[in-house]
């Protein structure tokens, strides 16, 4: 009697043990290991970054409660320009101020998270190029041109930074290249955000896109397009650039620093209000 009774103890005890050790490993594999919070930041050359670093601080800074994700697949805590390490970008010297870093700090702070950005952008690719079944990157300008594509490298550098928590969002900047055909680009650009979220197994993360600049005779059409962006993209918004500086001229598609940083600033707000609901919340009260 004294044996069975023994027996069970340890049997329960073991069970036990093991229901915490599973339910750890669970919990880090759900929240990642080292609970950042990881957004992902594609498109063309606003989301790579034009605005031209003009301060000593615009370079040096880290970025308070933001990493980056380096070519090694780690985080490293984050500095401009953020789409240094993106594996499809054009030559360094092109990689400027982007919204990411105004977008970064203002998530962090509000939060009190860790934030970490995986940027991966491309000057002047189109949403075809982003396409999951594009071909390799045609752009010479590129440091991927014919043996990477865009598609691809962005689920590739999204999974190496997910053991390290969980993607909270998808921030989206692109449209330049394609301003003249905005019904066109809706049936791209929702087919785009379906298999991101398949194959990043996130089927509800929030996709954020933008406004290309409003000075643009092409722009009209496509602004309001993006506007409409939840009819057609569940779970979904956008950010207005109204307001958003030029970097050279009209002509020009690209904008300032300062109009990239007011632009990260409201990816930022959006991004607070859907993917941290109950922040939102606690507000109200």
């Amino acid at each position: 009697m004294k044996k069975s009774l023994l027996c069970v103890v340890l049997l329960a005890f073991f069970a036990s043990s093991a229901c915490v050790a599973g339910g750890g490993r669970k919990a880090r594999k759900s929240s990642g290991k080292e609970g950042y919070d990881i957004y992902l930041l594609i498109g063309q050359s606003n989301m790579a970054g034009r605005g031209k670093m003009i301060l000593p601080e615009d370079t040096a800074r880290v970025m308070e409660g933001v990493w980056l994700l380096n070519s090694d697949g780690k985080p490293e805590p984050a500095r401009n320009p953020l789409n240094r390490y993106s594996s499809v970008r054009k030559v360094m010297k092109m990689q400027q101020i982007g919204p990411g870093t105004a977008f970064g700090e203002k998530v962090a702070r509000a939060t009190g998270r860790k934030v970490l950005l995986v940027v991966n952008a491309l000057g002047g690719s189109s949403i075809r190029a982003w396409a999951k079944d594009a071909p390799m990157v045609a752009d010479k300008g590129s440091i991927a041109v014919g043996e990477k594509q865009l598609y691809a490298e962005a689920i590739r550098r999204t999974r190496e930074a997910l053991p390290y928590g969980e993607l909270k969002g998808i921030i989206w900047h692109q449209g330049e290249a394609d301003a003249r055909n905005p019904e066109v680009y809706k049936a791209r650009l929702s087919a785009l955000v379906e298999n991101l979220r398949k194959d990043l197994k996130a089927p509800d993360v929030p996709f954020i896109a933008g406004e290309i600049a409003h000075w643009r005779p092409s722009a009209a059409g496509f602004n309001e397009m993006i506007r409409t962006i939840s009819t057609f993209v569940p779970n979904s918004d956008w950010v207005s650039a109204e307001g958003a500086g030029q970097l050279i001229n009209d002509r020009d598609p690209h904008f300032s620093r300062d109009g990239q940083l007011l632009i990260g600033s409201r990816y930022a707000d959006k991004a607070l209000k859907m993917c941290y609901p109950e922040k939102g919340k606690s507000k109200r009260k």
